[in-house]
């Protein structure tokens, strides 16, 4: 196409979307002329305050159990339940995070006890300055707004939570090594005769030929398996005691015997996000 026929067509697009006043229709209106109007800054997306208003949290931290095993519980009506015995050893607020000095609101809290000649020295003066002995075990639970923070050398007990209260545990499974893909992903694996030789628990073919010449990723192949954090949701509440320091979840939970667990209040049940949230769009 010419610039003979192009000049028309930028004309016809001009007149048809610029109406500027002060100006006639038909005459092109240079980009200095249009008056300035300031904007504000957008934010954007990707940011990390973003992320946290687009976050659903909870108005209070939770505590941190150690798994002892399991155990069976009988109901008033005699019905048989699975258990899971959390015990709850000198759970300790640390320290509060806040969002004008590091970005998000989040209580620090551990639990259980560690020998202080096996404590780093800054780690020395973490604790001293929260008034609480060393801790084996530290993490932090987000939560919505100041309203949640909790002041530093606060114990956290075990009737924390209610009877039938639906709690959300987060721990790390138990970690089974390298597997194939047989016991990671349940294959059927190969045939046992009829011509199969050292294949008969396989993966097969992993891809294609010169197009698209590579694996896709996300591949179901053989690799590590377990080890990685779980996080088990609406477990119930069977019994809390708060002066023997311990919980009874219904069913059980991911990890080995000893391992720490961390354990909150239901987020799809509590958990609320700070932004307003058009209904229908969860």
């Amino acid at each position: 196409m010419s610039s003979r026929t192009l000049l028309p067509i930028i004309c016809r697009r001009f007149n048809s979307s610029l109406r500027v006043s002060g100006f006639s229709k038909g005459q092109l209106v240079s980009p200095g002329a249009v008056p300035y109007v300031e904007t504000k800054d957008t934010l954007k997306q990707k940011s990390a305050e973003a992320r946290r208003l687009r976050k659903r949290l909870l108005e209070r931290p939770g505590i941190i159990g150690i798994k002892r095993g399991m155990t069976c519980f009988y109901d008033n009506q005699g019905h048989r339940f699975p258990a899971t015995v959390v015990e709850i050893d000198q759970c300790e607020v640390l320290y509060n995070k806040t969002l004008e000095k590091h970005g998000y609101y989040a209580v620090q809290v551990g639990a259980g006890h560690r020998k202080p000649e096996n404590e780093t020295k800054p780690m020395l003066g973490h604790f001293r300055n929260a008034k609480v002995s060393p801790k084996a075990n530290i993490c932090e639970f987000e939560v919505r707004d100041k309203t949640g923070l909790v002041a530093p050398g606060t114990e956290l007990k075990a009737d924390r939570f209610k009877v039938g209260q639906m709690v959300d545990v987060i721990s790390h499974s138990k970690g089974k090594g390298f597997a194939g893909v047989m016991k990671r992903w349940g294959f059927h694996g190969g045939p046992a005769t009829h011509g199969a030789s050292l294949s008969h628990r396989l993966a097969g073919s992993t891809g294609q030929n010169t197009t698209p010449a590579r694996v896709f990723p996300g591949k179901k192949m053989a690799g590590h398996m377990g080890n990685r954090e779980h996080t088990l949701f609406n477990l119930e509440v069977l019994d809390a005691n708060g002066e023997k320091g311990y919980l009874l979840l219904k069913g059980s939970v991911s990890g080995s015997n000893g391992s720490y667990l961390k354990i909150r209040d239901g987020l799809k049940g509590n958990g609320r996000h700070i932004i307003a949230i058009p209904s229908g769009s969860e």
